[in-house]
């Protein structure tokens, strides 16, 4: 039996945003005279939520011929779905089982000395050449070959006779923040710590950087290769804005279970902390934070029921909520919307994030394993 609370997974508006993303990037390359950027789309973390297996093939099947996950073992569940695109693993790789990379063909981040070394290894015993992408930090400071420090920590790495050198990438910490400065400081840097690679024979390497805000941003960071995640569903990182036509891929709705009155003076949910200053009418919704809505939500969310925007009152609680529906003709099997549209209205998950003060990936990302998802 499926529960009330569903996640729809519209696969063609996926594809369609995919094509609008390669349309412009096209466009815009035409107008520079430089060839188009690869798409690299990335299906990590459950491809934000909306899952994996059947995003990427939707993708593949759109013409992405590169994906990218987070870890080996997001790679490897995503070949055992069939998926044959070429799949990049960001992550480190230092606690993971690299035999993973092997058995599912993967392109593994070297980031690294002692992931060089640990990958240099494990291609040996496979006696096997292993194609990677190189990171290089050039101020996230989180995973990454530091930028000034290159000529001391890769010859090592470029001298593995198993390891092939395919691309070389970094990542933006500020794209998204238009006041900050360090976003072009990181071009800069990543554009001269490239031309300065000891590579050998002195090659040239394919480059990407661009996530969905640096996309949007600056085409001067598209390089030979792009990598939008967010987009790709459908939402644009805020505060940016995009000329890019894009529909939303999921929407969130459940069902009303209750209606029930509060008189004056009453309270409803954990904490008390909402007190009827009015006779009010709830209606329960069985969806809560075990499915993945923040509790920040009380008091500052809202829902879609007949049309109308209806305030979450009360506590999120683990797996229901309060919603004011007073004034309203409501009753139990009526539908409620959390994200998506109904009537002339819509909830986006860009809104319902600036509501309580977080990100849209957040909201994206975390929802639960429960809630079942059905595509379209």
């Amino acid at each position: 039996m499926a529960r009330s609370t569903v996640a729809r997974i519209d696969l063609r508006a996926l594809a369609s945003n995919y094509r609008a993303v390669e349309e412009a990037l096209a466009d815009q390359s035409r107008h520079n005279g430089v060839p188009p950027p690869q798409v690299i789309a990335v299906v990590k973390a459950n491809a934000y939520g909306h899952g994996a297996n059947e995003v990427a093939r939707a993708l593949e099947q759109a013409g992405a011929t590169m994906l990218a996950c987070a870890d080996i073992e997001e790679g490897v569940a995503l070949r055992a779905a069939g998926v044959r695109a070429a799949i990049l693993v960001f992550g480190a790789l230092s606690v993971s089982d690299l035999d993973g990379v092997f058995d599912g063909q993967l392109t593994p981040t070297i980031s690294t000395p002692g992931a060089a070394r640990a990958m240099q290894s494990a291609a040996a015993r496979y006696r096997q050449r292993v194609g990677y992408h190189l990171k290089i930090d050039t101020g996230m400071n989180r995973l990454g070959f530091r930028f000034d420090n290159l000529q001391r920590t890769l010859p090592e790495l470029f001298a593995s006779p198993n390891l092939e050198l395919q691309a070389v990438y970094t990542h933006f910490a500020t794209a998204d923040v238009l006041s900050s400065q360090l976003f072009d400081l990181q071009r800069q840097r990543f554009e001269r710590a490239v031309a300065d690679l000891p590579v050998p024979g002195g090659r040239p390497l394919v480059r990407h950087a661009a996530n969905s805000a640096a996309l949007i941003r600056d085409a001067r960071v598209w390089y030979g290769g792009v990598r939008p995640g967010l987009l790709l569903y459908g939402i644009v990182p805020p505060p940016l804005q995009c000329a890019i036509p894009l529909y939303p891929v999921m929407s969130l709705s459940s069902r009303v279970v209750a209606v029930k009155g509060l008189r004056v003076g009453e309270s409803t949910g954990y904490g008390a902390r909402f007190l009827a200053e009015r006779p009010t009418t709830m209606a329960i919704v069985p969806a809560g934070y075990a499915d993945g809505l923040d509790m920040r939500l009380a008091g500052r969310g809202v829902a879609l029921i007949r049309g109308r925007r209806v305030p979450i009152i009360g506590s999120v609680c683990m797996d229901m909520i309060m919603v004011d529906v007073t004034g309203l003709s409501v009753s139990p099997g009526d539908e409620v919307v959390l994200i998506g549209s109904q009537g002339s209205d819509h909830i986006d998950a860009r809104e319902m994030a600036a509501a309580i003060g977080t990100i849209p990936w957040e909201i994206v990302c975390r929802l639960g394993s429960r809630i079942e998802r059905r595509y379209d």
